[in-house]
């Protein structure tokens, strides 16, 4: 059996990792790794962290690219290699451009498709945006779908797709997390005075572009003001979350900016946070592996298994709405360890082995 794993920014990678790890442990398969490198910088960290070589590279990055450059150039340059390779399977993971045009391109070539992390959903085409649609259509594209949750799987089985492809795993961030924080910190954590406890910040999104980053930062700003924390946030070098991020905060004696980190030294300051602040869609999975309360400054998530656990909440971009609840976590305990102490819906670490296993039993029609 001839499998390529295809992925192209840092989230898709780490979850993949495992995956990959998985099916180097089995003679009868033949595993290869694309990378469209839709993001370069970030992605090239994790590779090296998990000791992955790509066996072919895309290379699709440019400056200032859309969703259409890159679906565009994915779809264009991936055709060859299915051609020539002639793989049974492909895998994506999650939501990414680079998982709707490598799905559509294997559909085109008539190659299996199985989705990693299938299933998730906000119900607004343009909540996250492009990232709710590219995942829908790349479900409808998928022969396997590898979902990390119960309600992940509903919400696969709502929308007609057959039960017997659809396969409840969790999700293999989890696994990535274990093997990552066994390991030493590569170099040094980035310090903070030891008198403050640390509010870990992540903020990114495109749909938050403009005011409701605005709102985001001026909240940031203020909880930054606080006597007893110290803000350490690794800036998106997107020019919307860069200008805006150094303007507001750049000078702040209780903030540190930093440029993106690699995945080794993130997760380990993650371990270290008293609370996270953040939009992005996996540290909703990921903190609570780790016992550290979530406030997600969107409107919508597509983890709402994170929010009925308790180890997340969903805040908003209003700037008042995530000061009360960031202030509830830092002036309450009993607030904090309800969050802390909430048990993570998304699985054991075991998901790569379930989702190899499932490949290899062919359990699609």
């Amino acid at each position: 059996m001839k499998i390529i794993s295809v992925f192209g920014t840092r989230p898709e990678a780490v979850k993949m990792a495992p995956v990959v790890a998985e099916l180097r442990k089995h003679a009868n398969v033949e595993s290869k790794v694309l990378v469209t490198a839709q993001h370069r910088d970030m992605l090239d960290q994790v590779l090296e962290i998990f000791g992955i070589t790509p066996d072919f590279d895309l290379d699709v990055m440019q400056e200032d690219q859309t969703p259409t450059d890159v679906a565009a150039e994915v779809l264009k340059r991936i055709q060859p290699i299915l051609r020539d390779e002639r793989p049974d399977w492909i895998l994506v993971q999650g939501d990414t451009t680079t998982v709707l045009a490598a799905s559509l391109a294997a559909f085109y070539n008539r190659v299996k498709v199985g989705h990693v992390e299938a299933g998730l959903r906000t119900y607004d085409r343009h909540n996250p945006f492009p990232e709710e649609i590219n995942r829908v259509l790349a479900d409808q594209l998928s022969d396997l779908h590898f979902a990390p949750t119960e309600t992940a799987r509903a919400a696969l089985l709502k929308e007609a797709i057959p039960p017997e492809r659809v396969h409840v795993t969790g999700n293999t961030v989890i696994d990535a997390l274990r093997v990552i924080v066994a390991r030493p910190a590569n170099g040094s954590l980035p310090s903070f005075p030891a008198d403050r406890r640390l509010v870990l910040v992540t903020a990114h999104r495109r749909e938050n572009f403009g005011q409701p980053f605005a709102n985001m930062l001026a909240a940031l700003k203020r909880i930054a003001d606080r006597s007893d924390v110290h803000l350490l946030y690794p800036v998106h070098p997107n020019p919307n979350v860069r200008g805006p991020a150094y303007e507001v905060l750049g000078h702040h004696p209780h903030v540190t900016l930093l440029p993106p980190m690699d995945y080794l030294v993130f997760a380990h300051l993650m371990a270290k946070a008293h609370l996270i602040l953040t939009d992005s869609g996996g540290i909703q999975e990921e903190a609570p592996g780790l016992g550290v309360p979530v406030l997600v400054m969107r409107a919508v998530t597509e983890r709402p298994e994170a929010v009925a656990a308790g180890t997340a909440k969903l805040v908003g971009t209003d700037t008042e709405a995530i000061l009360t609840e960031a202030a509830k976590l830092l002036d309450d305990p009993a607030a904090h360890a309800a969050m802390a102490k909430a048990v993570n819906p998304f699985g054991d670490g075991h998901a790569a082995e379930r989702i190899v296993s499932i490949l290899l039993r062919g359990e699609s029609h």
